[in-house]
């Protein structure tokens, strides 16, 4: 498998891309405090919002959310 650098700011238009962007979003906001006492849903678009910038976000909203839930369940955040 080959690394990829911790600090790699490139955005790919896919789910992948978008998940990989999204994990150390939701780890941030968490930090921040943003995340608390709110529902799940309401914890995604708090972190869907920090990356509208994000072009799967842009290009495919409602995929977008999806691959956020299944992020959530899978990693029980």
């Amino acid at each position: 498998m080959i690394p990829i650098p911790a600090n790699d700011d490139r955005q790919f238009n896919n789910a992948d891309g978008f998940a990989m962007a999204f994990d150390p979003a939701w780890k941030e906001c968490l930090k921040r405090g943003e995340l608390e006492d709110k529902s799940v849903e309401a914890k995604i678009e708090t972190v869907i919002q920090h990356l509208s910038d994000h072009p799967f976000v842009q290009s495919e909203p409602k995929q977008a959310r999806q691959v956020a839930q299944f992020r959530v369940r899978l990693l029980q955040l």
